[in-house]
């Protein structure tokens, strides 16, 4: 049985993490790649009690819902699909847990590190970015999607957060890429599709 790849996509609110996975999907799709292109929370029950709720739950437990809804998410769409070797697209995982549960609604770290223990890190952990002030303008045209979007001024503290988070991740072995979206949509997916390109083919060649 071959094993897929497994791509994580974070970032502060604003970053373009569901335009920018849409877009990678369809175009390596085309291409002939097997894509999921999946979501966190996902769109099962718990997933949407839980993107549905963060203006009335918080701290320990919007954590333990999140991550419960990853556990599920997980064994029942995400594992399969790199089983039956896929390339997974997964727009936020443990990243956000770590930037918006530990650090913006301060729940301690070691907690949610401990929570997402048996949450596998992804083959690429891709963080989207830009600067804070385009974030917000971003945000202001689309429109909050929940609490975490609700108060302008928390662009400035996600994008420090997710830096922080990002250079964690590095040091701790996991591959990450920092991309900042500001130059647009269309050099953004150019950038990432060949880098997932060339990692594809590398694990083609090794298997």
């Amino acid at each position: 049985m071959s094993k897929g790849m497994f791509v994580a996509f974070d970032g502060p609110g604003g970053a373009g993490k569901s335009t920018t996975v849409a877009a990678l999907a369809g175009l390596l799709a085309a291409a002939g790649t097997p894509v999921l292109a999946t979501t966190q929370p996902s769109r099962a029950a718990i997933g949407q009690l839980a993107r549905t709720s963060t203006r009335e739950l918080g701290g320990l437990s919007l954590a333990c819902l999140v991550t419960a809804d990853r556990y599920h998410h997980l064994q029942n769409q995400i594992r399969p699909a790199l089983a039956d070797g896929h390339l997974v697209l997964c727009d936020r995982y443990t990243a956000s847990s770590l930037v918006l549960q530990a650090g913006l609604d301060e729940v301690p770290e070691k907690f949610v590190r401990e929570l997402n223990r048996f949450a596998e890190p992804p083959d690429l952990q891709v963080i989207l970015t830009a600067p804070a002030e385009e974030l917000r303008e971003r945000l202001t045209a689309r429109g909050s999607h929940g609490r975490f979007e609700d108060d302008p001024t928390t662009a400035a503290r996600e994008v420090a957060l997710y830096a922080r988070v990002a250079d964690q991740l590095s040091r701790e072995g996991v591959l990450t890429e920092v991309v900042d979206t500001s130059p647009g949509v269309k050099k953004t997916v150019s950038h990432l599709a060949g880098l997932i390109r060339a990692l594809w083919s590398q694990d083609r060649a090794a298997a």
